[in-house]
């Protein structure tokens, strides 16, 4: 087991406060077995990705393609952008965020807070994803720019990296106890960067990546999703950081579930997630009757709702995309009635 190191009283940087994220018990069942929520929102930021977001930064420095004054570049839907902002800030670069109108617009009036120059792409309508196209306007920038590093989230090692660290603390808080990690797909970082790490002490834990339904990293017809930060969508390569060896299994969850769920568990709770994190859960319930006796299930919630005030916690704007569903949170308010009644 790894011991857990100790986040110093004092600190003197936002970024020393990465880690140490707590977990909490969303339910058990009669058998014993239980849904631990690793709350990755504790984090700078409210979200999992400034763990990269610090890696990355580390290794252009490291690598000498990163000097004093130089420019950050990076695709990014939000999340990975904001932990930029951050470490961008804190060591004097410049950052370009390259963003579409998937983006929420609360991340997007953070990044520019924090300093941040935000360029705009568009591919299809309002709110989808254009990630190609985020992606050759990064890279194009960033060629033309000498004091310039696109961090090329999707394909940067030091992404997965980042992570190792929630492995060591999952294995320390639970003395190496865990029988399942469930997580989000989406650059693979996270969930493969965290379950490479964990198979070190725990080597039997079985790793699940979710993905919304309509991207394309466990194949199947792509369309467009509302999930935000995660999955593959149709045009863009699946990152070379999903680790489909590591993956035991890769499953898929529809907007309608993800976000009735993060809305149920916010009722029942008080706990706010966001919405490709309600699609982790959600997943997660539906497997804990097949568990085995005491088997520990963590699932990796790596950011928290408050971004998603004005999107999935809205009434108005899940009727207007026909996503509000109450028949659907109603099954999973009983689902985790029952649960958590045990």
């Amino acid at each position: 087991m790894h011991p857990a190191p100790a986040r110093p009283a004092i600190v003197s940087r936002v970024s020393d406060l990465i880690g140490h994220t707590p977990l909490f018990e969303l339910c058990r069942t009669e058998n014993d077995s239980r849904l631990l929520l690793k709350l990755e929102q504790f984090n700078p930021t409210g979200t999992a990705k400034i763990r990269m977001a610090r890696a990355m930064v580390d290794a252009a420095e490291t690598a000498g393609r990163l000097r004093p004054g130089g420019r950050i570049i990076e695709s990014t839907s939000g999340n990975t952008g904001l932990g930029l902002a951050v470490i961008a800030a804190e060591r004097g670069y410049a950052f370009t965020a390259v963003v579409d109108t998937h983006a929420a617009a609360d991340k997007l009036r953070c990044m520019a807070a924090l300093g941040t120059e935000l360029v705009h792409v568009t591919g299809g309508g309002t709110g989808e994803l254009a990630t190609a196209a985020r992606e050759e306007l990064a890279e194009r920038m960033a060629g033309e720019d000498a004091a310039a590093v696109f961090t090329e989230q999707h394909n940067n090692p030091a992404n997965a990296a980042g992570y190792h660290p929630v492995g060591r603390e999952l294995d320390a808080a639970l003395d190496g106890r865990v029988g399942v990690l469930i997580g989000a797909v989406g650059t693979g970082g996270g969930l493969c960067g965290t379950g490479r790490e964990l198979r070190r002490t725990v080597p039997g834990v079985r790793v699940v990546g979710v993905e919304p339904k309509g991207s394309i990293a466990f194949g199947g017809p792509a369309h467009a999703y509302h999930q935000s930060g995660t999955g593959t969508p149709e045009g863009a390569p699946v990152g070379a950081l999903v680790d489909f060896d590591l993956i035991d299994e890769g499953v898929k969850v529809g907007d309608v579930e993800a976000f009735a769920t993060a809305r149920v568990v916010a009722r029942r709770t008080g706990l706010l997630i966001g919405g490709s994190a309600g699609g982790v859960v959600y997943e997660a319930l539906t497997r804990m009757a097949d568990l085995p006796p005491r088997t520990t299930m963590v699932a990796l919630v790596n950011d928290g709702g408050e971004k998603y005030l004005d999107t999935v916690f809205d009434d108005d704007w899940m009727r207007a995309r026909h996503l509000a569903d109450p028949t659907v949170e109603r099954e999973i308010d009983e689902l985790l009635t029952k649960l958590r009644g045990n």
